[in-house]
């Protein structure tokens, strides 16, 4: 989660830069199946236009991961792991390869030569981050035990994420250490990530819980680590975002982000909400998406959650 406490902290969330799929119209219809192209849920739902870049962002990967992995001598022919999905540089179709792709494609208007620096980068940087190392890394309870979950499901099969901002009233020990924190958020995002299976499901819903924030608790170390996760979202994980609720937001907050919604691009903004407090005013919201036996009672469900 972007740190608690303070408007910045809700317009960098809002600032992450998400460009939606291009919509279908009677003249760029979901293409027919290509029996060619391995096919699955959510690749039927592919505009011909979508083929067509995926085809040719496709016939890119051995140069993005030689650009990648320069220091790697075979890394234009070697498959690598992604979310539990193989990219094969050798021309290997793979409907969930696909749906990965497409992603990046989508996040620069299916422009390949931008699609393909999207990911060089994003290769070059989980490398760097050293992402496996903080799926591994064990982070103490006592400071983030209680500001993030992945729990239950919405309608439509999608992981639900909660980012409670307030649940540690001592915002030092979580910022204090800011690497160690984006560490402990990429983490409970890709665990998240763990629970798609890109055959039906390529996407999530976060909740971000202001409930005990303080509009003064903000310090140096939480700007710098709400800058750089916006950052890392925004620019390594692309169209991941189905819906993002805000709840409990002080009145101030609220405000605000109606302001601001000048500045955000539409496509975004089109994907928040930000919602009243307690159960009965956040179920009102949440409800129409995901069942009650999925949604925990502080919101509104008769999930027995966190």
């Amino acid at each position: 989660p972007e740190p608690a406490a303070a408007p910045k902290a809700v317009l960098e969330a809002l600032a992450t830069k998400e460009t939606p799929a291009p919509t279908a119209t009677k003249e760029a219809a979901p293409e027919k199946e290509d029996p060619e192209e391995p096919q699955n849920a959510l690749t039927k739902l592919f505009t011909p236009q979508e083929w067509e870049a995926l085809k040719a962002f496709r016939k890119e990967l051995p140069e993005v991961f030689a650009s990648a992995y320069d220091t790697k001598p075979d890394a234009k022919t070697t498959a690598i792991q992604l979310w539990g999905v193989t990219l094969d540089p050798n021309g290997t179709k793979d409907a969930k390869a696909s749906v990965i792709l497409i992603k990046w494609l989508r996040a620069r208007n299916l422009n390949v030569a931008e699609a393909k620096e999207m990911l060089v980068s994003t290769l070059r940087w989980r490398d760097e981050f050293n992402v496996e190392a903080a799926l591994m890394e064990e982070f103490p309870d006592d400071v983030f035990g209680n500001l993030g979950f992945v729990y239950g499901k919405d309608k439509e099969g999608r992981p639900i994420t909660y980012n409670l901002y307030g649940a540690n009233g001592n915002l030092k020990t979580v910022f204090g250490d800011v690497p160690r924190f984006l560490r402990w958020r990429i983490k409970l995002m890709e665990e998240g990530l763990a629970q798609m299976d890109f055959e039906t499901v390529d996407q999530m819903i976060q909740v971000h819980d202001y409930e005990g924030v303080s509009m003064r608790s903000r310090d140096e170390n939480s700007k710098n680590a709400a800058s750089e996760a916006s950052s890392i979202f925004g620019s390594h994980y692309p169209e991941f975002l189905s819906h993002k609720f805000f709840v409990n937001v002080p009145t101030l907050m609220t405000w605000i982000f109606w302001i601001f919604k000048a500045i955000v691009p539409s496509a975004t903004f089109a994907k928040m909400r930000v919602v009243g407090s307690g159960p009965q005013t956040i179920g009102k919201e949440l409800l129409p998406i995901v069942a009650k036996d999925q949604l925990p009672k502080r919101y509104g469900g008769d999930a027995e959650a966190f």
